[in-house]
């Protein structure tokens, strides 16, 4: 058995194994191959593998110092599949993104700075800058703490995100089909593309108040049929080609909440319903209903939006912090997010040729 030196680490509401890239093949196909073999991709429970068996806890992370100026390190996320053999490499995660900063300076490639370090992060998938502020009292990165985030037990310390140019994420469109609102399958849908490409939905024009608990969605199976067909024609007129095999864009429902959360969510990755809500998902509806001119503006008037949004989702809310950009494009948008290290080792593959 071959071993490779691992990290597993809760970062937001999402857990997996965090690698550096010089201990990962570098040739890509060879590096996937091993990368199913480790989470035991293609079986439900990845019961042959370190992989949680849901969504959320079949993700991968790989950090190494990056060759871009000004930029400290470049994070690679991997989507790995629990029933399929098979990853997907075209999003960004920003759950696991809260656990990169921490990550990179216990690994020595970022140097703490007094009582907060910031570490500034390009994600490799699509090639965006954000910057992690991480707690690191007397050199060391600090994990409790007193912050709170809906969807994590407990408290921890506290890590701000701020995401630098999240618009066009994959596309370079906030818009990428060339219009605010287009219609599939008789359905009028937002096309959106910042930090993550997304379809955005009123739940009621799929008959859905759009308040249901995660499991109640996933089992209306002609619901998720038809909802995997709008996908899948959101996806080609964004530019993306047949995406039934990728993971983007992002189905999402949304429908008025209350003068707390304005919005409610129900987010998809895209073919189970998330019990909490991906960070780029928040940071593209944030976006979005800054705009103005997106779905969501039917049920929130942008001006009420005074610096921040927040956002309901399954297990509680997320507020994302925004800010002017000094190019007055879109604001720059900021979250709380928490993380923890879990365990250290190696993770034990069999030999090539075994």
């Amino acid at each position: 058995m071959h071993p490779i030196p691992c990290v597993l680490m809760r970062g937001g509401t999402s857990k997996g194994p965090f690698f550096l890239a010089s201990d990962l093949p570098d040739d890509e196909e060879a590096r996937n191959e091993l990368l199913l073999q480790i989470m035991g991709s293609g079986n439900e429970l990845e019961i042959d593998g370190i992989g949680g068996g849901y969504p959320q806890t079949s993700k991968v992370a790989i950090v190494g110092p990056s060759s871009t100026e000004g930029v400290d390190v470049d994070y690679l996320f991997v989507q790995v599949m629990v029933e399929q053999r098979r990853v997907d490499v075209s999003p960004n995660c920003g759950n696991m993104l809260s656990a990169v900063g921490p990550f990179a300076i216990e690994k020595g490639l970022v140097k703490p700075s007094g009582d907060t370090t910031c570490v500034r992060i390009r994600n490799v998938n699509t090639d965006t800058l954000i910057e992690a502020t991480v707690q690191t009292p007397n050199g060391q990165v600090r994990y409790d703490g007193d912050a709170a985030i809906d969807g994590v037990p407990g408290t921890a310390a506290p890590i701000h995100l701020t995401f630098l140019n999240a618009i066009g994420a994959r596309t370079g469109k906030l818009y990428p089909t060339g219009q605010s609102r287009d219609t599939f399958d008789g359905v009028e849908v937002s096309c959106v593309d910042a930090a993550m490409p997304m379809v955005l939905i009123h739940a009621s024009s799929l008959g859905k108040r759009g308040d249901e608990a995660p499991a109640e969605l996933d089992d209306d199976k002609a619901f998720m049929t038809r909802l995997e067909l709008i996908r899948c024609q959101a996806g080609l007129a964004m530019g993306f080609g047949d995406v039934s095999d990728k993971v983007i864009p992002k189905p999402v429902l949304i429908s008025k909440s209350d003068a707390h959360a304005p919005l409610t969510v129900r987010y998809f990755m895209p073919h189970r319903c998330h019990k909490a809500l991906a960070i780029t998902g928040a940071v593209g509806l944030a976006i979005a209903c800054s705009n103005g001119e997106s779905l969501i503006r039917d049920l929130i008037d942008p001006d009420s939006i005074k610096g921040e949004m927040d956002i309901a989702h399954p297990s509680g809310r997320l507020s994302v912090a925004m800010t002017p950009d000094p190019s007055g494009q879109a604001p720059i948008c900021s979250l709380l997010r928490t993380a923890r290290r879990l365990f250290s080792g190696d993770v034990f593959v069999p030999d090539a040729n075994d």
